[in-house]
């Protein structure tokens, strides 16, 4: 196990620019487990609430054209609060669990960690860990609930409070709190507001489960869906679809992995989309058709209606808006977007 990070010396105050409830003892003591930017506003919460053990994060990782190590945003932030930092590199061989043991917390908190937590560290704090997960389970269980829930058309999400076991987000629930999720919102946008609503119910919530105000609800498996992690290849637009799925996709894999396609022989990734209902050239014409390539729009056909490109990417160029991309002769009337790319 990685040694501690950023522990302030015994006696010390804490870091300048920490919050003086840091210092305070609180109701209940924790651990935080996290490690990307969506998990920061929860450990901020968390602070405010208890007093926090430890931070728990996934290893630095090389990043850039440098391959330099850079340390993951939940990282940053506890160092900016004084907080101690242990990052793990293994979970299952026991060493971790007496760690955890041995901070005598009360309840672990995880937010986004990004790996499976053996069922001796589960249990290593007196009421074991909770997790703030973004879907209301059970609907959405697993790593990318987020992206799965735009690209399949839901009107809804939200967070849920819950206590963990050895499945995959399959634990009794605590509260959830529900939100819309907007017409033409991208992933990227809904896990601002979500993270903003996780830490919402970390401030409501779990003051409460220590104190033993609630009674856990059990999923109903029976509802359950996937969320899986996302690969590369997730992001290939599949213009054959309705063209509501083909837009609801490219925002969905907005800003990972991207939505993509071909044109010409090349790559091109597309980076926003619009649905209309404009009828030109459309009927009759082949999913993935520009049907339509002047100085207001580029339209292609889709599995049923059309849709309207509005902003694209080149291989190897900056993004551009689709006049752009007509004005310089990228793209006209006829061309076939999706087609194999040249070996």
């Amino acid at each position: 196990m990685a040694e501690l990070t950023g522990a302030p010396p015994a006696g010390d105050d804490p870091a300048p620019d920490a919050p003086a409830a840091i210092s305070r003892r609180k109701a209940f003591r924790a651990v935080f487990f996290g490690t990307p930017q969506f998990a920061v506003p929860c450990l901020d919460a968390l602070v405010e609430i208890a007093d926090v053990a430890g931070v728990v994060c996934q290893p630095d990782k090389p990043q850039g054209r440098g391959l330099e190590l850079a340390a993951p945003p939940v990282k940053q932030r506890a160092l900016e609060l004084g907080l101690a930092v242990v990052q793990p590199t293994k979970l299952r061989t026991g060493e971790f669990a007496a760690w955890l043991r041995e901070q005598n917390v009360d309840v672990a908190l995880v937010v986004a960690y990004g790996r499976i937590l053996p069922k001796d560290v589960l249990e290593a704090p007196r009421l074991g860990c909770v997790n703030v997960h973004a879907s209301l389970l059970p609907k959405y269980r697993g790593a990318a609930p987020i992206t799965w829930a735009i690209v399949r058309g839901e009107p809804e999400t939200g967070i849920t409070l819950m206590q963990m076991d050895e499945g995959m987000d399959t634990g009794a629930m605590l509260v959830q709190l529900p939100t819309e999720i907007v017409a033409d919102e991208t992933a990227g946008d809904l896990s601002e507001r979500l993270s903003a609503l996780g830490a919402l119910a970390v401030r409501k919530g779990l003051p409460k489960y220590v104190a033993g105000g609630y009674t856990p609800i059990a999923q109903d498996d029976a509802h359950a869906t996937a969320a899986p992690i996302l690969k590369k290849e997730d992001g290939r637009v599949d213009f054959a679809k309705p063209a509501r799925a083909v837009h609801d996709h490219v925002r969905g894999m907005s800003p990972w992995p991207g939505a993509f396609t071909t044109s010409r022989g090349k790559g091109l990734k597309v980076h926003a989309t619009r649905v209309t209902d404009l009828p030109v050239g459309s009927a009759g014409a082949a999913p993935g058709t520009v049907v339509l390539a002047d100085k207001s729009r580029v339209v292609v056909a889709c599995g049923d209606r059309a849709i309207e490109l509005l902003r694209v990417q080149l291989e190897g160029k900056k993004a551009i808006g689709a006049n752009d991309w007509v004005a310089g002769r990228g793209v006209a009337e006829g061309d076939v977007l999706g087609a194999p790319v040249a070996k």
